[in-house]
């Protein structure tokens, strides 16, 4: 779908390819404990804000919008095709996935490239775990995911906003990387609808629209997958989209975030500095050595 100057889109930015050419080899996976916790000094978002303040623009680009729509999406029955580079492939129910291994309590910074911040606890499946059971072969560079496109779950998909369906993408050490989580949780419950009910992607060092909602396609690929807002504004959000408090969005600056308050009588608190890689720079930054972060943002 070819997108028109005049989409509403295009002033917004999502937290919700053409790069390819020349890419840097992928540098071996930095070495990091699994928990990857916001320290303990940090108050966690209250889980009313972080079920009610999001981006879901299958459901509407309001922030509201996911909360007040997404009633009608139906994570039960659900089923996810795995293609590719990999010597496994196939559709599998969710329940079979959840087997892989072990769930897992995770509590992560999660930065919006709009500027806006919350810390959430997850629960969820390491993703490198999970991506082993399916033997990918040594032309798979990258994982690319897909998210569930379907008008009649999903009223915001009658808006040409993106080109449908949403899709992301991670180099395979990043996908790899003990940090990266498949959740199925957040706050000990299921992933509400809104969050991106029943299987969404937590990358917690990238802005968050990295973090895909409601997967229901996993393919290992040799090329550098299309992403959706890379596709839709590329000079304003690179394939990698590491937080970096450096690089500036081309209308904003990236220096500091507004953490979500977690009071009810104020839904932000005071700016706050903006930590490269949002925090988790001694885990992942090695996986980025040598590469030039302005130009691979």
């Amino acid at each position: 779908m070819q997108l028109g100057l005049a989409s509403p889109l295009l002033a917004l930015a999502g937290c919700a390819g053409a790069e390819d050419a020349g890419t840097p080899a992928p540098a071996a996976t930095a070495a990091a404990g699994a928990s990857g916790a916001a320290p303990g000094s940090e108050e966690l978002t209250r889980f009313e804000d972080a079920s009610s303040y999001n981006n879901f623009y299958e459901f509407g680009t309001g922030k509201a919008d996911p909360a007040r729509y997404a009633g009608t999406l139906e994570p039960s029955p659900w089923s996810v095709v795995v293609g590719g580079e990999a010597e496994v492939t196939g559709t599998f129910p969710l329940e079979d996935l959840l087997k892989i291994t072990a769930v897992q309590d995770r509590t992560y910074r999660l930065r919006c490239v709009e500027g806006w911040s919350m810390v959430i606890p997850w629960q969820g499946l390491p993703l490198g775990e999970v991506l082993k059971r399916f033997k990918p072969t040594s032309r798979a560079k990258y994982v690319a995911f897909t998210t569930l496109a379907d008008p009649r779950q999903m009223p915001g998909l009658r808006y040409p906003s993106i080109d449908w369906p949403y899709r992301e993408g991670l180099r395979m050490d990043e996908a790899m990387h003990p940090l990266t989580l498949l959740a199925t949780g957040m706050y000990g419950k299921p992933l509400p609808n809104q969050n991106g009910a029943p299987l969404r992607l937590v990358v917690p060092w990238k802005y968050g629209f990295k973090s895909i909602k409601s997967i229901i396609r996993i393919d290992f690929t040799e090329a550098m997958p299309p992403t959706s807002w890379n596709m839709l504004q590329p000079e304003e959000y690179g394939f990698y989209s590491n937080v970096n408090p450096d690089v500036d969005h081309p209308r904003w600056s990236q220096r500091s975030e507004r953490r979500i308050a977690g009071t009810a009588s104020k839904l932000f608190a005071e700016r706050i500095p903006t930590l490269p890689f949002n925090g988790y720079g001694d885990q992942v930054a090695g996986l980025y050595a040598g590469m030039d972060l302005r130009q691979w943002y």
